[in-house]
C-alpha cells in the first residue's frame, strides 16, 4: 500500500487511500500502534485513512499512535485535505469531511495547484461536561481540579474531542510532560482528556503547549488550538481573532457565525510503499 507522511506545524501523520479497506477493521488499530512506532517503522503521531462517505464527499478515521481512535483532528484534518485534493479523490476546492466528531467543511488555498494552506470550519464548542465526558453536571468553566498535589483553575470543553483547558503565567517553563499525563489520566475524565496549557499573551496571542491523548506532548494540536481560543474567548480574555503559537508554528483562529474557523499549513514529506511483512 502507498502512504503519504505528512505534518501540520509538526503534528505528524501516516496517510493513506483506504477507500478499498485493504486494513480491516479489525487490524486498523494494530497497523496504526505499528505504523506510528518511531525509530522501529514510519513513525508519527498517528494514522489518517481515507473512506467513502454516504453523508460528505469524503470520510476521515483518525487513529491515535497507541492504536486508539479520535474523534477529531485539527493538524489532522488540514493533511488530510490536501492528500485527498492532490490524490484527485476529491476534485473541489471546497468540500466536506466526514468525522467521527460530525461533517466538516473545508476551504483550500492553491499555489501552482498545490495546497498550501487549508480553512476548516471546526463547529461550535461543547461546554457540557457530558460532551467530554467529565464526572459531574452542567459545565465545568474556570473551576478548580486538584491534579497531583497542586489544584488549577480550569475549563472543559469538546471540540468534537475532549479539552480541558488551563491558562498559566509562562507555558514555556510549564512541566507538560508530568503534569500533562497526570490531566490525561485524572478520574474526572473516564474516556482521558486532551490537555491544553495556554498562556495569553496579548488580546491577539496565545501561546499553546498540549499533552494530547494516546500521542503524549505534540508539536501542535489544531483543536487544542480552538479550544484554547474558545476558552479564552469566555473568559474575556482575547477578541475574536487571535494568532496561537504552538511549538510547531501558528495557526489562526477565529469567530464565525456557525463555529470557530481555523486556517493553517499542511505539508507533504515525501511518499512510500508499506510491505506487510515488514510489519507482521
Amino acid at each position: 500500500m502507498k502512504f503519504w507522511k505528512m505534518h501540520g506545524l509538526g503534528n505528524d501523520y501516516i496517510v493513506m487511500d483506504n477507500r478499498e479497506g485493504k486494513i480491516s477493521d479489525k487490524d486498523v488499530s494494530r497497523w496504526a500502534g505499528l505504523l506510528c512506532q518511531r525509530r522501529f517503522s514510519v513513525g508519527a503521531d498517528g494514522l489518517l485513512l481515507v473512506y467513502p462517505s454516504k453523508t460528505a464527499d469524503v470520510k476521515m478515521r483518525i487513529f491515535n499512535a497507541d492504536g486508539s481512535e479520535a474523534e477529531m483532528c485539527g493538524n489532522g484534518i488540514r493533511c488530510f485535505s490536501k492528500y485527498c485534493y492532490e490524490n484527485g479523490i476529491v476534485k473541489k476546492t471546497k468540500f466536506t469531511i466526514e468525522t467521527l466528531a460530525d461533517i466538516k467543511q473545508v476551504w483550500l488555498t492553491l499555489e501552482n495547484a498545490i495546497v498550501s494552506a487549508v480553512k476548516v470550519n471546526m463547529g461550535k464548542p461543547n461546554w457540557q461536561r457530558a460532551s467530554l465526558p467529565m464526572i459531574g453536571e452542567g459545565t465545568c468553566i474556570d473551576q478548580k481540579l486538584q491534579v497531583g498535589n497542586e489544584v488549577y483553575q480550569v475549563t472543559g470543553l469538546s471540540m468534537g474531542n475532549p479539552h480541558c483547558v488551563t491558562f498559566i503565567e509562562n507555558v514555556d517553563i510549564f512541566p507538560v510532560c508530568s503534569v500533562g499525563e497526570l490531566f490525561e489520566t485524572h478520574e474526572a475524565f473516564p474516556q482521558r482528556i486532551n490537555a491544553i496549557f495556554a498562556q495569553v499573551l496579548n488580546p491577539c496571542e496565545i501561546r499553546v503547549r498540549v499533552w494530547e491523548r494516546g500521542c503524549k506532548e505534540t508539536l501542535a494540536c489544531g483543536t487544542g488550538a480552538c479550544a484554547s481560543f474558545a476558552a479564552a474567548r469566555k473568559l474575556d480574555k482575547v477578541q475574536d481573532k487571535v494568532t496561537v503559537h504552538l511549538q510547531g508554528g501558528d495557526l489562526q483562529i477565529a469567530t464565525g457565525e456557525d463555529g470557530i474557523y481555523m486556517t493553517g499549513p499542511a505539508e507533504k514529506v515525501y511518499e512510500g510503499k508499506l510491505f506487510r511483512e515488514a510489519l507482521f
